[in-house]
């Protein structure tokens, strides 16, 4: 049995956009023009790629590297997903952190801390490497900063969101389930 059997179909979805939904807070805390999109949307494709491609990478991130390398799911395959649609920038915020608190509390809920820890460590390096992507506030490339001080809230709400769940053991200490309806057995487990 690999790792990826351990989770749900609509579990490993939310791991899987997990790294996404981290840039996506990001992007929406301090939208950019048509070529800073692209530089942040480059940012996270290139990040994530990086997390599953290194030496020495967990099993989580194998088991991540082999779903990317492999056939994409298919519009019907993704239709039983449960993806709620943002209404505007703040709902997009809201969206993307809760995405990422229940990717999270997936992974160190059910793969070893190691992995928890890369997973975590991953989702910081997409949010931080897509806040660095573009500067925001210039005219025509000249001026603005590269990280300006809402994205440096959005970094520091998702560090708050990422850190201090874990202790230097790798133990998870605190972690609140996401929000999903009790399955038919009301445990909460899809199985």
């Amino acid at each position: 049995m690999s790792l990826k059997d351990t989770f749900t179909r609509e579990e490993w979805f939310k791991i899987m956009t997990g790294p996404g939904r981290a840039g996506a807070a990001i992007v929406a805390s301090s939208p950019s023009g048509v070529t800073g999109l692209l530089a942040e949307a480059r940012a996270i494709a290139d990040s994530v790629r990086d997390n599953v491609s290194r030496a020495g990478r967990t099993p989580l991130m194998e088991a991540m590297a082999a779903d990317l390398l492999g056939t994409p799911p298919t519009a019907d395959e993704l239709k039983g997903m449960d993806v709620e649609r943002a209404r505007g920038l703040e709902d997009a915020k809201r969206l993307s952190l809760e995405g990422v608190r229940q990717a999270v509390w997936l992974v160190s809920s059910k793969a070893s801390p190691e992995d928890a820890a890369a997973y975590r460590a991953m989702l910081l390096e997409v949010a931080q490497k897509t806040a660095h992507a573009a500067k925001e506030g210039g005219f025509l490339g000249m001026g603005g900063e590269q990280v300006n001080d809402k994205e440096r809230a959005m970094l520091a709400e998702l560090e708050a969101l990422l850190g201090p769940a874990l202790t230097a053991g790798g133990t998870v200490t605190h972690e609140t389930p996401p929000l999903a309806a009790p399955g038919p057995d009301g445990s909460g487990n899809s199985n």
